[in-house]
C-alpha cells in the first residue's frame, strides 16, 4: 500500500506508541517463523519485513537524526528494510524480500524491543520529534492492514488452505435493496483542512464541479456480483476496458481473487479459511478494471472521488471494503511534496494508479477519514478493494 506523509496534529503520547507498536506484534502472532518469511508475489512482502520496515522508520527518521551517539542496532538493516526511500540509500529489491531468511523472526523482534525502548526514551523528553512519531505510527497501522493482505495472499497458495484465525461468528441478515442517495452537486470543496492529522496526498483543500449525482447506499454485494458472473460477465469484452479485457484473457480471470466453485458451489478464502460465498457480504478482491465492468454492466459508473467525498457519512457500507473509484490518482491543485526523504515516499507514485475510497475490515480503527486516499494500479486484487455504484441524474 504505497502511503504518504506529513502530519499535522499533536502527539497521541507513550500510551498510543505502545499500542500500535505492540498491535503489529499481535497480528503476527498467529503466524510461524515460516508464515512470516515467505513471500507469494512481488507486490506482498514477508509479515517478518513488516516487522521490521516498520521499525527501521522509526530508526533511521527519528532516533538516528535526533539522538546524539546512537548507533544502529545492525548496519546491515539500512539496506534490508528500505522500501522506498531513494534518499536515504540501496536498498534490497522488493520482489526478493521472501529471501531475507536472516535475520530470524526472533532477531527482527530483537530489533522492535531495542527501537522500541529507544523511542520511549525519546518521547518521555524530546517534543521536538512528536510529529514526525505521529506519522511513524499511522505508517506502521498502514502496514498492520498490509501484514493481513498479504498472508491471506500466501495462505491462499497453500494446497491445504491454512486459516490465519478462527472463524468469527456474524449475524444473518437479508440484502437490503439497493436504495440511492441523490447529490445535487455543484461547487464543492473537498481536501483535508488542515485540522488533525492527514498524509500529504489528502490535501490541499481545492473547489471542484459536481454535476447533480445519485450514490448507492451500499457497496454490491457477493450475490449480485454472482448475478455479473453468470450473465457471462468474464466472457463479454463489452464491458471491460481494454487494459482489463488483456487482464481477464492474460491471467484467465473466472471470478473475484480467492473464488473458487466446488461442487457447483461458490466458495471464498478467507483470513478463517475456506467459506461459502456469503450473498450479503460485500463483494472483496476485485480489481478495479472488474469494478468498471461490473458498473458498466449494471447500467451504472464508479463514483469520481469528490463525489465519493462529499457523500461520506451519508452512505451504509463505509469502512467494509476499500471502494475503488474512477478517479486517477494524482495530486490535488497546489500540492507539494515535502521537503527530504520523508516527503518522497507519496508523490512518486502519482501515475499509472486509481483511487480507492473508505477503509475496509482490515484496517485498524480510528486510521482513515473520509479525505483519505488510497491507491493502486487498477489490476491489483489483493488487497481489500470493492464496488459502490453511481450514477448520473439529468
Amino acid at each position: 500500500m504505497p502511503k504518504s506523509l506529513m502530519p499535522t496534529v499533536q502527539p497521541r503520547g507513550l500510551l498510543s506508541f505502545r499500542t500500535v507498536r505492540s498491535r503489529t506484534e499481535e497480528l503476527a502472532a498467529p503466524l510461524s517463523a515460516e508464515d512470516q518469511t515467505v513471500q507469494s508475489m512481488p507486490d506482498a512482502s514477508p509479515t517478518k519485513w513488516h516487522l521490521a520496515h516498520t521499525t527501521w522508520f522509526f530508526e533511521t527518521f527519528v532516533l538516528r537524526p535526533h539522538v546524539p551517539g546512537y548507533a544502529a542496532f545492525d548496519a546491515s538493516y539500512e539496506y534490508l528494510f528500505n522500501s522506498y526511500y531513494e534518499a536515504v540509500g540501496p536498498r534490497h529489491p522488493r520482489p526478493q524480500r521472501g529471501l531475507i531468511t536472516r535475520p530470524g523472526v526472533e532477531e527482527v523482534l530483537a530489533y522492535r524491543r531495542h527501537v522500541t525502548a529507544s523511542m520511549l526514551d525519546i518521547l518521555s523528553d524530546d517534543h521536538a520529534v512528536h510529529d514526525l512519531v505521529e506519522l511513524g505510527l499511522h505508517h506502521e497501522q498502514q502496514h498492520q492492514e498490509l501484514i493481513l493482505m498479504d498472508i491471506k495472499h500466501a495462505l491462499s497458495m497453500n494446497p491445504l488452505r491454512p486459516a490465519y484465525r478462527s472463524a468469527r461468528s456474524r449475524a444473518v441478515s437479508a440484502a437490503a435493496p439497493l436504495g440511492w442517495r441523490e447529490f445535487e452537486g455543484g461547487l464543492v470543496e473537498t481536501g483535508h483542512d488542515g485540522r488533525g492529522f492527514a498524509f500529504d496526498n489528502e490535501g490541499p483543500r481545492h473547489r471542484s464541479w459536481l454535476d447533480a449525482f445519485a450514490l448507492a447506499m451500499r457497496p454490491v454485494n457477493c450475490g449480485e456480483y454472482v448475478e455479473f458472473i453468470e450473465d457471462g460477465g468474464y466472457r463479454r469484452p463489452e464491458f471491460w476496458l481494454s487494459a482489463g479485457w488483456d487482464c481477464v484473457n492474460q491471467r484467465g480471470w473466472e471470478a473475484p481473487l480467492y473464488w473458487e466453485k466446488r461442487d457447483g458451489t461458490w466458495c471464498v478464502f478467507t483470513l478463517s479459511g475456506l467459506e461459502r460465498v456469503d450473498p450479503v457480504r460485500p463483494v472483496c478482491h476485485v480489481s478495479g478494471f472488474e469494478a468498471a465492468a461490473f458498473a458498466k454492466w449494471s447500467g451504472k459508473r464508479l463514483p469520481r472521488e469528490a463525489e465519493w467525498e462529499i457523500a461520506a457519512g451519508t452512505v451504509e457500507g463505509t469502512g467494509e471494503v476499500w471502494e475503488w473509484t474512477a478517479s486517477p490518482y494524482v495530486a490535488y491543485p497546489g500540492f507539494r511534496e515535502p521537503a527530504g526523504a520523508v516527503g518522497e515516499y507519496n508523490g512518486k507514485f502519482m501515475a499509472n494508479q486509481m483511487v480507492l475510497r473508505g477503509g475496509c475490515a482490515a484496517t485498524p480503527p480510528g486510521h482513515t477519514r473520509p479525505t483519505y486516499r488510497n491507491f493502486f494500479p487498477p489490476d491489483a486484487r489483493w488487497m481489500f478493494g470493492g464496488i459502490r455504484l453511481a450514477e448520473d441524474l439529468r
